[in-house]
C-alpha cells in the first residue's frame, strides 16, 4: 500500500510523483558509468577526471589552528551570522589579494557554511513569482533551483565558445529585463575556465543600473588565476553599489568539506542574506571561523596551490593538443574545458558531449563532465589523485595512453 505521504510532497519538489519520476540526472549517469566500468575491468582503474574539489587537504598552519580552537570552551556557542574577526579578515583578504578597498567588515560582510547554502538562500530574499532571475549556462543551478521554488523564472544566458565563454547581456529581450531581479554570473568560470575582464565588469555595472538588477558574482575560483593577477568583482568602481560577491575557502585553500565562505559588498543585499541566514541557521562553528581566518591571513597557501594545478593543466593541455583538440591552458579554475570530437576512426560517432564522456568511462576508465547546454563541451579536472609528482607524471602517461588508442575524429 501507498503511504499517505505520497500526495504531500510540495510542487516544488515533484508532488505526488517525487521520487518515481525516471528522469536520471548527469552526474548519476556518470556514476553508475563508473561503476559498471569498474565491474567490467576489475584490474584497471578509474582515473576520475569529473571531480570537482581539490584533491588534497588542507595546510598544516590551518589544521592545526583549527586543532587549537576546538580546544577552547569559548567556541563552543552558536557564532549566528559570524565572528567579528572573520568578518575583519575577509575585507583584509579582499584588499590584500585583490585591491578591494573600502569593505565595512561590519555591514557589508556575512560569512555562510559555504557559497551554497548562501546561493540557495539569497532567493527567499529577492525572488517573488513572476520574478526573472538572469543566469548563464552552462553554470551552476543552485540559485536558478530556488527562484523556481519561490516562484520565479530563469531565463538562461548562453556562454558561447564565439563570446569568449562571456554573456551578450545586450541579446536579452526587453520584456525578460523588465521582470529581472537578479544577475548571477561565476568567473573564473566553471566550467569554461575563463576569467573575467576589468572591462566586462564595468559593462555588468552599468548593466545593473540601466536595468535596476542585482548583481551575484560567484567568486568560488576567484585567486585561482594563472596568467593575470586575480580580479574582483568588487574593485570596479560602482560594483558595491549594484552587487555582492561569494567567496569560498574550499577551492583556493583546500578546504571543501570545512563549509567556510564569506558574502561582501552591497550592506543591504548583506544585511538581506544575514537576515535570511539568522532563520536558516545559527552559524559555522567558532573554532572553523577562526582556523579560517588563518588561512585568509596566509594566501601565499594559494600560491602555492596553483603551482601544482597549473603544472597539471599544462600537462593535460598538451596531451589533448596532441590527441588532436583545441585545447588551452584555462585563465583561472582547476578544469580544462574543450570542444568533444564528432567521433572516432573505428565509426563511433558522438551526437553529444554526453556521448563522448560515456564512451570515456566505459572504454578508458577516464571520468569527466559533459556540458550540452551551449555546444558540445567536456570538462577535466587538474584535480586527479597522485601521491607526488612522479606519481603524477604516470597518471598523466596513463591518460594520453588510454585515450591515444581512440584515434579521434573532429
Amino acid at each position: 500500500m501507498e503511504s499517505y505521504i505520497q500526495n504531500l510532497f510540495a510542487d516544488r519538489i515533484g508532488g505526488e510523483k517525487f521520487g518515481k519520476e525516471n528522469k536520471i540526472y548527469k552526474f548519476e549517469k556518470i556514476k553508475r558509468a563508473k561503476r559498471e566500468a569498474m565491474e567490467k575491468n576489475p584490474g584497471m582503474s578509474i582515473i576520475d577526471l569529473g571531480v570537482g574539489e581539490p584533491d588534497d587537504k588542507a595546510y598544516d598552519i590551518v589544521i592545526q589552528a583549527l586543532q587549537k580552537e576546538v580546544e577552547k570552551p569559548e567556541n563552543r556557542g552558536y557564532s549566528d551570522n559570524g565572528i567579528d574577526e572573520f568578518k575583519i579578515a575577509a575585507a583584509k583578504y579582499l584588499k590584500d589579494v585583490f585591491g578591494v578597498e573600502g569593505i565595512d567588515p561590519m555591514n557589508e560582510v556575512v560569512h555562510s557554511i559555504g557559497s551554497k547554502p548562501a546561493l540557495a538562500m539569497l532567493p527567499s530574499a529577492f525572488i517573488n513569482p513572476g520574478d526573472v532571475a538572469l543566469m548563464t549556462v552552462p553554470g551552476y543551478p543552485v540559485f536558478g533551483t530556488h527562484t523556481a521554488w519561490y516562484g520565479g523564472e530563469i531565463y538562461n544566458i548562453p556562454l558561447l565558445k564565439e563570446n569568449n565563454f562571456l554573456p551578450d547581456l545586450g541579446a536579452i529581450p526587453d520584456d525578460i529585463l523588465k521582470r529581472a531581479k537578479v544577475l548571477v554570473i561565476n568567473y573564473p568560470n566553471n566550467p569554461t575556465g575563463v576569467t573575467a575582464t576589468e572591462s566586462f565588469y564595468r559593462d555588468v555595472v552599468d548593466f545593473a543600473r540601466k536595468n535596476r538588477v542585482i548583481v551575484i558574482q560567484d567568486a568560488a575560483y576567484a585567486a585561482l588565476t594563472y596568467e593575470t593577477k586575480p580580479l574582483s568583482f568588487l574593485s570596479v568602481p560602482g560594483a558595491k553599489e549594484v552587487g555582492i560577491e561569494i567567496h569560498s575557502l574550499s577551492k583556493a585553500f583546500n578546504m571543501t568539506g570545512w563549509r567556510m565562505a564569506f558574502v561582501a559588498g552591497n550592506s543591504l543585499v548583506v544585511s538581506a542574506l544575514a537576515n535570511v541566514k539568522d532563520n536558516n541557521d545559527s552559524g559555522q562553528f567558532k573554532a572553523i571561523q577562526k582556523a579560517g581566518i588563518v588561512a585568509l591571513d596566509n594566501p601565499a597557501i594559494t600560491e602555492e596551490i596553483k603551482k601544482k594545478y597549473r603544472r597539471r593543466l599544462h600537462a593535460l593541455v598538451e596531451i589533448f593538443q596532441r590527441l588532436g583538440f583545441s585545447a588551452e591552458l584555462p585563465g583561472g579554475t582547476f578544469y580544462l574545458y574543450v570542444e568533444v570530437p564528432v567521433g572516432t576512426s573505428s565509426g563511433i560517432t558522438f551526437n553529444t558531449a554526453e556521448d563522448f564522456s560515456q564512451f570515456l568511462i566505459k572504454e578508458c576508465l577516464i571520468s569527466s563532465v559533459p556540458w550540452d547546454d551551449a555546444g558540445h563541451f567536456a570538462r577535466f579536472s587538474a584535480t586527479f589523485e597522485a601521491d607526488d609528482e612522479y606519481d603524477e607524471k604516470r597518471v598523466l602517461e596513463e591518460i594520453e595512453e588510454r585515450l591515444g588508442k581512440l584515434k579521434f575524429t573532429f
